[in-house]
């Protein structure tokens, strides 16, 4: 993978987890809607920044894994 591929990959990794924990943090403390509203955009939210975890260590990997000679 490529440096240009990994940076982007990584920057909407940063930014799916900082937009998903603003969601978190207004979940909790917005008492406006109901219980079983919050606690779906909750779960949503862990699984999105699951997600995002995951595409960083995939990154990570490719990048650190030994470069294989191409053929010509």
């Amino acid at each position: 993978m490529d440096l240009r591929s990994a940076t982007i990959l990584r920057a909407s990794a940063l930014w799916a987890v900082w937009v998903w924990a603003v969601l978190i943090k207004n979940m909790v403390t917005d008492h406006s809607h109901g219980i079983g509203f919050r606690l779906v955009h909750i779960g949503l939210a862990v699984i999105s920044i699951a997600f995002a975890i995951v595409t960083w260590v995939i990154v990570r990997r490719q990048r650190r894994a030994p470069k294989l000679p191409t053929d010509r």
